[in-house]
């Protein structure tokens, strides 16, 4: 394998610009962990898990994620009225690097190891 040139590169044109293009943002790694954790949660409910997120953002946030299927949205007819969010298949696939993610942090935290 040879040496790679940054000369050659176009950080645009990579796998890691992408998924960070679908993660970028300061509640979303959140509101996907909370799904990830939960599996099904309602709009107020995650409000009050993120206590510091204003409703406007979350909705912002979880419209963001719906229009990149990575999250569900499914509401109930009823009054009244009833939403709920969980991860799609495709915002499932992110679980490894979100387990990876907590388990990093319990290690660093726990242990007050520096890396």
């Amino acid at each position: 394998m040879g040496i790679a040139c940054i000369a050659d590169a176009d950080l645009e044109k990579t796998g890691f610009s992408y998924t960070l293009s679908l993660i970028n943002g300061k509640y979303k790694m959140v509101i996907l962990y909370c799904l990830m954790e939960f599996e099904v949660v309602r709009f107020n409910e995650m409000k009050k898990y993120i206590n510091t997120i204003s409703y406007k953002t979350l909705s912002v946030m979880l419209k963001g994620l719906e229009a990149d299927h990575l999250i569900h949205r499914e509401e109930y007819p009823q009054i009244p009225p009833k939403v709920e969010y969980s991860l799609t298949e495709r915002g499932k696939s992110l679980i490894p690097i979100l387990d990876s993610m907590c388990e990093w942090g319990d290690n660093v935290r726990c242990c007050n190891k520096k890396i």
